[in-house]
């Protein structure tokens, strides 16, 4: 079966009635091997590249396809949560931004989970990922819900908004408009079946103030603020696993004192605001940068990652606030032999983006023609984004994140040949990172902690007037 959206909605309703029964009360699978078999390629194709009124029908149909073979969306609160209190140690979640291929990337993540017999994941996005790669909260999490269908996975899907963050240039000329976007976005996020979400407003963290406190007042105010229109959207059941952060990645490295004057201000608003369920982990800044350095070659720099510092915030953020741990961004351009010293260091989380999109592009077999077209596209639309001392190699580098929204299609339909030997070395890449990160053998562990909770989902219209 090709890789091509459906047409229409009785098309869809035909194509998939060999392995599908849609009804107005959900939907039953009957033979689970043509699902995976070029159904649920179809499926995923309608979500994302679909006619536009098409498009809910075939998220409905994933979402309601996974949770029945025992994919379900889920918040990772409550094992972040068990972590701090000494159920498990030394097990650092992967948290991948996906930026493109998203539906072949989950199959590949799924496929190396099994393979390690790892539930400890997840895959996220950021609002300015958002933007550029052209994806929103509905069709990313049918993207990796249909690449657990498509790799047999069972079990919780942990999917996060990354730096759901306070644009400190927006903030400053309208503060209440700048955090009603950030809370619109956590809406239409938990919606869309984010059950995790990172808020960041470090980037309002005020280094000139005379104490720590100070500096730290209009972030932990405007957590509070988000994390109490959080939880007022949680579906009953659910706990949404929410992260704070107290250094911008990029600046100054964070200190113990640092979260100190965070989570005493935080837990006071939370205080003041009936006593809500906080946060379960927390960012901090130790030396690395998101994408790198790059060198005027297009080769990354070496990055000094300052891990006794990580590890004290992650012991103190346990055994002083119950948290899961400390949270490290930026470190997916390490080397991979460094990797297993986010777990020693005890680290609840870890984000790993550019390194992904880097082996994507420079993979030898991503279509030469393909990365011409983007790189001149690149020359033209985001040439007032290139300064004036940087060689081509680095504008590529710095930019080509910006060619996952225009040419999103082109490279979910590269040749099979091509796009097969990108995801099988990714495939592997992955799941030595889930060795190096300590979170092999820990399908019992989170089977035991996370359940599943039925979330309805509204039937959507096309498919209500159709039935």
């Amino acid at each position: 079966m090709s890789r091509a959206p459906y047409a229409s909605i009785d098309e869809l309703i035909k194509a998939t009635s060999p392995a599908l029964a849609i009804s107005q009360s959900g939907v039953e699978v009957v033979d689970d091997e043509k699902l995976r078999n070029g159904i649920i390629d179809s499926l995923i194709y309608t979500a994302v590249f679909g006619p536009e009124e098409l498009r809910p029908a075939a998220i409905w149909v994933i979402r309601s396809v996974a949770v029945a073979l025992g994919a379900f969306p889920a918040s990772i609160h409550d094992l972040y949560i068990a972590g701090g209190n000494g159920v498990y140690a030394n097990k650092t979640a992967p948290a991948i931004n996906v930026r493109g291929l998203t539906y072949d990337v989950a199959h590949s993540v799924f496929n190396a989970a099994r393979a390690n017999d790892n539930k400890i994941m997840l895959f996220e996005i950021a609002r300015s990922e958002m933007s550029y790669t052209w994806q929103r909260p509905a069709d990313y999490t049918a993207s990796a819900l249909a690449g657990a269908i498509k790799a047999g996975y069972t079990g919780p899907v942990f999917v996060q908004g990354d730096h759901f963050q306070a644009i400190a240039r927006n903030y400053a000329k309208d503060p209440v408009g700048e955090i009603q976007k950030v809370k619109d976005l956590a809406t239409d996020a938990i919606a869309g079946g984010f059950f995790n979400i990172d808020i960041d407003a470090s980037t309002l963290v005020d280094l000139s103030l005379p104490t720590l406190e100070a500096q730290q007042e209009i972030n932990y105010v405007t957590t509070a603020d988000i994390t109490e229109h959080i939880r007022s959207l949680e579906p009953e059941g659910i706990t949404v696993s929410i992260g704070g952060e107290i250094g911008e990645v990029g600046a100054r490295n964070s200190s113990v004192e640092d979260l100190h004057a965070f989570m005493g201000g935080y837990d006071a608003e939370l205080a003041r605001r009936s006593n809500l369920t906080g946060i379960s982990k927390i960012s901090v800044q130790t030396g690395t940068s998101h994408g790198g350095i790059v060198l005027a070659d297009g080769s990354i720099a070496s990055v000094n990652v300052d891990f006794d510092t990580l590890a004290a915030l992650s012991a103190a953020a346990r055994s002083e606030y119950g948290l899961g741990g400390a949270v490290q961004h930026g470190a997916s351009t390490l080397p991979e032999s460094a990797f297993n010293r986010f777990s020693e260091a005890n680290a609840i989380e870890v984000h790993l983006a550019t390194a992904f999109q880097n082996h994507i592009y420079d993979h030898e077999a991503f279509p030469a023609d393909l990365k011409s077209r983007i790189y001149a596209y690149l020359d033209e639309k985001s040439a007032d984004e290139r300064k004036p001392d940087q060689t081509d190699a680095q504008f590529y580098y710095t930019s080509r994140k910006r060619g996952f929204g225009p040419f999103k299609r082109e490279m979910w339909d590269m040749p099979e040949a091509s796009r097969q030997a990108i995801l099988i070395s990714m495939e592997e890449k992955f799941s030595l990172i889930m060795q190096r990160l300590g979170v092999t053998g820990t399908s019992a562990l989170v089977d035991q902690i996370v359940k599943p909770v039925n979330v309805p989902l509204s039937v959507p219209e096309v498919i209500g007037q159709r039935l």
